[in-house]
């Protein structure tokens, strides 16, 4: 099982920037991708930006293209989102996602974070 813990939402103003990060622990070793989802009230959870394990290649939704970054620190099994410039539509709760096999014949299984709160108002 791997676990995560999400921390760094809150409130911020228009145009404004804040990081997320989410500690993973238990089996990582078989994390193959690391991401941020989010989901806003009435809305489906939407894929944010993705780092994979092997390589570190990233992938971001078109909307935060340029404005959000994700990253990793392999040594603290941390992973971040710095979220800058942020929109109104950006406001959302944030989750932290791990896909984890034992290897590349099994299946891949998602973990989840709790979730934490962006809120961005003036």
């Amino acid at each position: 099982q791997v676990q995560l813990v999400e921390s760094g939402g809150g409130l911020v103003q228009p145009g404004g920037s804040l990081r997320l990060s989410c500690a993973a622990s238990g089996k990582i070793a078989g994390i193959t991708v690391m991401g941020w989802y989010r989901q806003a009230p009435g809305k489906q959870r939407e894929l944010v930006a993705t780092i994979i394990s092997i390589g570190g290649y990233t992938n971001y939704l078109d909307s935060v293209k340029g404005r959000f970054t994700i990253s990793r620190d392999n040594a603290e099994n941390t992973v971040y989102l710095q979220m800058s410039s942020l929109k109104p539509e950006d406001a959302a709760v944030y989750y932290c996602n791990a896909k984890w096999r034992v290897n590349r014949f099994t299946p891949e299984y998602d973990y989840w974070g709790q979730g934490t709160r962006v809120t961005v108002s003036s």
